[in-house]
């Protein structure tokens, strides 16, 4: 059927997971810490760019 090498697949698929994952951390994490500065702003006082 597919003469497809396995090694250029796996590293397709590693590279693929790897992207992925740091697409998705990014998403959730950026977020995350601009809602915790504001909380720390608002009930502490504690300025954002500190």
């Amino acid at each position: 059927m597919f003469d497809v090498n396995i090694g250029l697949l796996l590293i397709m698929i590693i590279g693929g997971l790897a992207g992925l994952f740091s697409t998705l951390y990014l998403t959730f994490s950026l977020p995350a810490v601009i809602v915790w500065k504001i909380y720390r702003k608002i009930t502490k006082g504690i300025p954002l760019m500190k």
